[in-house]
């Protein structure tokens, strides 16, 4: 039930949503210099690595780290990458990996493949077993203000409570989230 309401709710977002995200890619394009995509290693269910889209955001110099661990993040970033990421348009190819079976509309965001204590975390958990989501429990809590042991604590607390009306609930209030950019930091 849930991979066939992914494919079918990514399926249409990705219809709809086509022409926005064109322009987005020209835009990212004629405003930095690089690619308009930034595909970077994640972990993925049973911690395999698999390759994740996303509009690019920071410039193509920055070091390949999470958001959090870079000196003054903002100063990486693109002309438009902070718009991009408070209103998480940035996000939108991973559409794509839902597409392929690599992601869920929900579960635990995935982690970059050099977060070993967020994998570490997570695998002690049990929570690397679930398929890594565009967004999660953990998302709708707190998202970048999140240190790893709360994170994964929402990761596991998704895991026990999963189901198709927990997932609908996560999804209203991540809309309800990117509406209002909160909990994004950078």
């Amino acid at each position: 039930m849930k991979r066939f309401f992914d494919l079918i709710v990514s399926a249409c977002a990705a219809l709809f949503l086509a022409i926005p995200m064109a322009i987005v890619a020209i835009a990212v394009r004629m405003t930095s210099p690089g690619p308009a995509f930034f595909w970077s290693k994640r972990i993925g269910k049973d911690n395999q690595i698999f390759m994740m889209p996303k509009f690019r955001t920071m410039r193509t110099d920055t070091p390949v780290v999470a958001t959090h661990l870079l000196n003054a993040p903002s100063r990486h970033l693109t002309p438009i990458g902070g718009f991009l990421r408070k209103s998480s348009l940035d996000e939108l190819p991973q559409l794509w990996c839902i597409l392929k079976g690599e992601m869920s509309l929900v579960g635990p965001r995935p982690a970059l493949f050099n977060q070993e204590d967020l994998i570490e975390a997570r695998t002690n958990a049990g929570v690397h077993a679930l398929p890594p989501g565009l967004t999660g429990w953990a998302q709708v809590n707190g998202r970048d203000e999140l240190e790893i042991p709360s994170k994964v604590a929402y990761d596991a607390e998704y895991l026990r409570r999963r189901n198709f009306m927990f997932d609908l609930r996560i999804l209203v209030m991540t809309a309800l989230r990117v509406a209002g950019a909160k909990g994004i930091s950078h």
